[in-house]
């Protein structure tokens, strides 16, 4: 599955670079909880999308930190990356161009953070300290939304497919939005890749991704935590949606750490290869 090698990152990133250094900082209010579909290394090759994710993270203050529960890190007990400055990356995935295995991302030192989110899950059982990198569930998607690099990011693993452990996730960081913490749950609103055909990488969106988008957004709408949580026996189209559901479910991370679930306001649409690439932000 090899890429233009990110031409098109090429050309976006010298604007970005300046739209990114003018931006204004966090200063004070409380950010929104945000449900991203991350992409991967494609997303360098897509100009339109790249804007649409740019132009959101200009929408908001530029964070003071960011916290980031990505798909493509299970495990438990809950685990948060390394925090030292310029935290190495996991290019964890395959069959792209070579050069995306050399992008690098040298964020911040996010000891001061880490901290802070090892304090607000103490209650929940706590989190272990590893060594890993952030993975492209989170670096891929930064990368284009904040190019300085400039702003400490932590990861934490996704340690259960639960809805209810995972809302309680959001619930204990919801406070440190009030701090100026961006708290991303990292997924792809559909992700059926086992049935990725030539058709679909041709702009053609299969029924199950449409249905499945749609049933997400309309329960957004009504606020019906229940019916989003009863994913698995409510959801259409979901066997083909999801055959995993590790990229559904740090929706559920995201909505307990908002306010109000039917706030979902969509910051992207549309669709990649037939899959929803919907994108969420929460008051």
């Amino acid at each position: 599955m090899m890429s233009e090698g990110g031409a098109a990152f090429d050309l976006f990133e010298p604007g970005a670079l300046l739209t990114s250094a003018g931006q204004e900082s966090w200063s004070g209010g409380t950010l929104p909880a945000v449900y991203l579909s991350h992409g991967a290394p494609p997303l360098f090759d897509d100009p339109q999308w790249m804007q649409e994710l740019h132009d959101w993270a200009l929408r908001m203050p530029k964070p003071k930190g960011i916290i980031s529960v990505s798909a493509h890190w299970e495990a438990r007990p809950i685990a948060v990356t390394a925090a030292g400055p310029g935290v190495p990356l996991v290019y964890d995935f395959g069959g792209f161009h070579p050069r995306f295995y050399t992008m690098q991302y040298a964020t911040p030192t996010a000891s001061a953070l880490r901290d802070r989110v090892v304090d607000r899950l103490a209650a929940i059982g706590g989190v272990r300290e590893s060594s890993r990198g952030i993975d492209h569930g989170t670096w891929v998607p930064l990368k284009v939304m904040y190019p300085m690099a400039d702003v400490p990011v932590v990861q934490l693993s996704l340690p259960s497919h639960d809805p209810g452990l995972l809302l309680q996730v959001g619930e204990r960081l919801k406070a440190l939005r009030e701090e100026g913490v961006l708290i991303i749950g990292s997924g792809f609103m559909t992700h059926g890749l086992p049935y990725l055909n030539a058709a679909m990488m041709s702009g053609q969106v299969p029924s199950w991704s449409s249905d499945f988008d749609l049933w997400v957004d309309t329960a957004l709408k009504a606020g019906d935590l229940d019916a989003l949580a009863g994913y698995l026996q409510q959801a259409p189209g979901l066997p083909y949606a999801h055959p995993t559901v590790e990229h559904f479910v740090p929706l559920f991370v995201t909505l307990g750490a908002s306010d109000d679930v039917a706030s979902a306001t969509t910051e992207v649409d549309g669709y990649f290869w037939g899959l929803a690439k919907r994108s969420l932000s929460f008051a």
